[in-house]
């Protein structure tokens, strides 16, 4: 059975004409999906009783099932396990940032464990947003070694409506809560660009202006650095923000931290950001999990720095990024430890001398696993 959310428009109008239902429906079908988040037939009472019993028989409309939820002590973070069609599960975050009945205390708990960072990213651009990180795979065939979720290895690929089915799932929790989601981040379990036909079509059916009509920037597409697939996204100049985890300034040490670097080095990798930058004009950002007495040492930041301002480090030759720090996250399959509040701050402002924004991000979901790196689909 066909999961509703796979079938653009055109092919669930076709759907339709095939049962002998006017075309039409179709239109009204797609808005009770994606503007009123209606998850079972029997919600479209604009259709006849006979039209969602056929329905009901030929489309599955809910194909996550959430098994758990875990809510950090804030009760900003939500994580929630999903078991899906086969048995296979994946976790998806919905993070609040700017609520008024969340004190600063409790705001920076998460931040501050294990390190003793105090809250950076209490800033004015983030109040009132409501952030989803989603998954696109089941598992991850990128084998980052900081990562558990390339930690437990790849299990298969998600469709484009499994990706949009979490992005509805916290629509239709936030809108019963007179919220609506603000950001998403595809930075959940697997590497986007690894899945790149399913999760760009997944974008565009969130963008559609006569269904969701998410805006494209307000998407946030995160890669380990696919270079064939960074120049193919560069090619149909989309307006989603391209994120690169880098986390290391130097082959050597990248390699050992993120073997796709073997095939994709980083002066590859800069150099697709290079021609992305030039053909779209839009910035890149780079995020760096710094690790205590690994990537986070000032040689690092100071490498890192020549890397991003070019050969000649100036204003002509400097590329247009920006640079995410934040501490790393723990994970169970990893015995790196998170840098300290002293050296994060050194790596900054490195990297802030030699002209290269960066910002320290605040930790979220650190005690539930709901941070960067920490997700994991395991039904017991």
């Amino acid at each position: 059975m066909r999961l509703i959310h796979d079938l653009p428009l055109p092919a669930l109008t076709s759907f339709l004409v095939e049962l002998g239902e006017p075309a039409y429906r179709a239109q009204q079908i797609w808005q009770g999906l994606y503007q009123h988040f209606y998850n079972s037939p029997d919600q479209f009472t604009n259709l006849s009783i006979s039209l969602r019993a056929k329905l009901a028989e030929n489309l599955q409309f809910e194909v996550l099932t959430p098994i758990s939820q875990l809510v950090s002590s804030d009760k900003q973070t939500i994580k929630t396990l999903f078991r899906l069609h086969d048995g296979q599960a994946i976790e998806a975050v919905l993070m609040r940032y700017g609520d008024p009945a969340s004190s600063e205390a409790e705001r920076s708990r998460d931040a501050a464990s294990t390190t003793g960072l105090r809250p950076y990213a209490q800033r004015g651009r983030k109040q009132g947003r409501r952030t989803l990180c989603i998954s696109t795979q089941v598992g991850c065939a990128m084998g980052c070694v900081f990562c558990a979720t390339g930690q437990m290895g790849f299990r298969r690929q998600l469709s484009c409506g499994e990706i949009v089915a979490q992005v509805m799932y916290y629509a239709r929790l936030l809108d019963a809560q007179g919220e609506k989601v603000t950001n998403v981040v595809v930075m959940g379990m697997g590497e986007p660009f690894h899945n790149y036909d399913n999760t760009m079509a997944a974008i565009d059916r969130l963008n559609d202006p006569q269904g969701y009509n998410f805006g494209a920037r307000r998407f946030t597409i995160s890669t380990v650095g696919l270079v064939p697939a960074i120049r193919r996204f560069t090619r149909e100049r989309r307006q989603v923000n391209l994120a690169i985890s880098l986390h290391a300034a130097d082959d050597a040490l990248r390699s050992s931290m993120l073997p796709v670097n073997k095939k994709y080095p980083i002066d590859e990798i800069l150099a697709a950001c290079r021609e992305y930058i030039s053909a779209t004009g839009r910035r890149v950002s780079f995020e760096w999990a710094l690790i205590r007495d690994i990537n986070d040492t000032p040689e690092q930041a100071r490498m890192l720095a020549t890397k991003l301002r070019g050969s000649f480090g100036d204003a002509q030759h400097r590329l247009l990024c920006h640079v995410n720090v934040i501490p790393l996250n723990p994970t169970q399959g990893y015995p790196g430890q998170p840098t300290t509040r002293h050296r994060v701050e050194k790596f900054k402002e490195i990297l802030e001398h030699a002209g290269v924004a960066c910002t320290i991000r605040l930790r979220r979901g650190v005690k539930i696993r709901a941070g960067c790196g920490q997700l994991v689909g395991c039904v017991d």
